[in-house]
């Protein structure tokens, strides 16, 4: 009868080790995904930024004519 508690706490053990893995994968693949889309919102960001400085740049060389 011990044997059984012992091989059940096991396979229980077994079972949630199973399941932490599979969560930690998930979370892993979501955190990639989160990292790839910062890193473009990065990119963006400083497009925008230059564009923006070059029309202002623009702007001001107009303005002074």
């Amino acid at each position: 009868m011990k044997n059984v508690f012992v091989i059940g706490a096991l396979v229980l053990a077994l079972g949630l080790i199973g399941y932490l893995y599979q969560q930690l994968s998930v979370t892993q693949k979501a955190l990639q995904t989160s990292e790839q889309r910062f890193s473009d919102c990065e990119k963006v960001t400083f497009q925008l930024q230059n564009q923006l400085a070059m029309l202002q740049k623009k702007a001001s060389s107009e303005v002074a004519k």
